[in-house]
C-alpha cells in the first residue's frame, strides 16, 4: 500500500464562499461495519498527551475520535445484543449531537483501546507526530562537525506551528453556510484553489455530527495566507448551450448529470492528482478487526506540487473509511527533504551535499536556514 484510493466515494459540485471551495464527497452505500464518534472535552485548547512513563507533549487537543467496528451491522456490536455507542446522549431530537463532555485530564497516548471495539485517537496528532518524529534520533555516526547535543538527544525538541480553522478566512462561513449532501461521507477543501484537507468518514450521519468540526481542525502556514491575500475563486456553473435541444424534464435530468460528470472528471484532472498520484510511506498504527488504522507521510519530492501528512482507516480491501490530511508549508517540505537526505548519506555532510548536487558549505548553510542549527557544532 502506497497511494491512496478513494474508490466508491464521486464528487458534487463545488460549493464557493469567497476563496474558499468545499468539494463534497458522497457515497453510494455508507462502509458496513465502522462508525465514528465525536468525543468533546470540557476546556477547548491547549492538552497534554502522556505517550508513556515519562514522555508527554503538549498541543491543541480540540476533541479526539472513536472508532466503533464490529463485524456486520454497524449498530449490532460483535457480542449481538444492542447498545449505544459510546459518546451518545439520549434526548427527544433527531438534531442532539452524539457526544460526550469529558473533563481535561491528561490523555494517556494518541491511539486507545477503549472497552468493547472500540479506539479512541486524536485526529492529526497521529500525522503530526509522525512528521515531527522524522530522523528524530539525529546524527548516527559521531561525524567532527555536529555537536554533542545533538549526539546526545537527536531533533528534541521538535515543533511546529499550525492555524486554527477559525482562523481561515471564510472556512467558518461556508462550512455553516453550505449544504449537506444526503450521501456526504466527506469533503475537500480547497483555498485559493490550492487543496487544504481531505476529510473522509464512512457513514453520512457520522460527517453530519462531525462537519462543524472542520472549524477546530488544524492547518497550515500556506493554507492561512492563501485564505487571508488570495482572490475569490470562480465557481461552478452548469451550462446547457442554448436548451433549443431539451425539450422535457427528462432530457434536463440528462443534461443537468452530464454537468456533473463533467465537474467530476475536472475535478480529478485538476485538483486532486496531488493527493491522490503521490505516493506514501505508511506505518501501521492499529488493527481493528478488519479495519487498519494507518498514518502517512509524502516523499518530500521537491517538485512544486503541495505534499500532505494525514491518517487514514483502510478496509481489508484497502479502500478509505476514514481519511484527515494535512497540507504541509514549503518550510516544512523542504525540511522533511533535508532530514532524508542527512539520513541517506549516515549524516555525512560531503556525501549529502554530493546528492544535494552543492557544496558543504552551502549544505551547512541550508541546515542553519531549516531551523536544525543546534545540531552543528559553533565553529562549523
Amino acid at each position: 500500500m502506497n497511494r491512496l484510493e478513494l474508490t466508491g466515494l464521486t464528487t458534487r459540485p463545488a460549493q464557493v464562499w469567497g476563496g474558499v471551495r468545499l468539494v463534497p464527497l458522497v457515497r453510494e452505500a455508507p462502509v458496513e461495519g465502522l462508525r465514528l464518534h465525536r468525543e468533546v472535552y470540557e476546556r477547548l485548547g491547549a492538552g497534554i498527551v502522556e505517550l508513556g512513563p515519562r514522555d508527554h507533549y503538549v498541543s491543541y487537543i480540540p476533541h479526539g475520535l472513536v472508532a466503533d467496528w464490529s463485524t456486520g451491522d454497524p449498530e449490532v456490536p460483535r457480542g449481538g445484543g444492542q447498545s449505544a455507542a459510546y459518546g451518545t446522549q439520549l434526548g427527544g431530537g433527531r438534531d442532539v449531537p452524539r457526544t460526550l463532555r469529558l473533563p481535561r485530564p491528561p490523555l494517556h497516548r494518541m491511539a486507545k483501546r477503549r472497552p468493547g471495539d472500540r479506539l479512541r485517537f486524536l485526529p492529526l496528532h497521529l500525522a503530526l507526530e509522525g512528521y515531527l518524529a522524522l530522523h528524530f534520533g539525529g546524527p548516527s555516526t559521531a561525524w567532527e562537525e555536529w555537536s554533542r547535543r545533538a549526539l546526545r538527544d537527536g531533533l528534541s525538541p521538535r515543533a511546529e506551528d499550525a492555524y486554527l480553522g477559525w482562523s481561515v478566512r471564510g472556512l467558518g462561513d461556508a462550512l455553516r453556510i453550505f449544504e449537506i449532501h444526503p450521501d456526504q461521507c466527506g469533503v475537500m477543501v480547497y483555498v485559493s484553489d490550492a487543496l487544504a484537507a481531505a476529510f473522509v468518514v464512512p457513514h453520512p450521519e457520522d460527517y453530519r455530527l462531525l462537519h462543524a468540526s472542520l472549524v477546530e481542525d488544524l492547518y497550515g502556514e500556506l493554507v492561512h495566507q492563501y485564505a487571508l491575500y488570495g482572490a475569490p475563486v470562480p465557481e461552478f456553473g452548469a451550462r446547457l448551450g442554448d436548451g433549443a435541444h431539451i425539450r422535457t424534464l427528462a432530457g434536463l435530468r440528462a443534461a443537468a448529470r452530464g454537468q456533473q460528470r463533467v465537474w467530476g472528471e475536472a475535478h480529478e484532472s485538476l485538483f486532486a492528482r496531488e493527493l491522490l498520484d503521490s505516493s506514501y510511506g505508511f506505518d501501521r498504527v492499529y488493527r481493528m478487526g478488519s479495519f487498519t488504522l494507518w498514518r502517512f507521510l509524502p516523499p518530500f519530492v521537491r517538485d512544486g506540487s503541495g505534499q500532505h501528512i494525514g491518517e487514514t482507516v483502510t478496509d481489508h480491501k484497502g479502500r478509505v473509511a476514514y481519511l484527515k490530511t494535512f497540507r504541509l508549508s514549503d518550510a516544512q517540505i523542504r525540511r522533511g527533504y533535508l532530514l532524508h537526505v542527512l539520513a541517506g548519506a549516515d549524516w555525512e555532510l560531503p556525501r549529502a551535499a554530493a546528492t544535494l548536487g552543492s557544496s558543504r558549505e552551502e549544505l551547512v548553510r541550508r541546515i542553519r536556514a531549516a531551523g536544525f542549527a543546534q545540531l552543528l557544532k559553533g565553529n562549523v
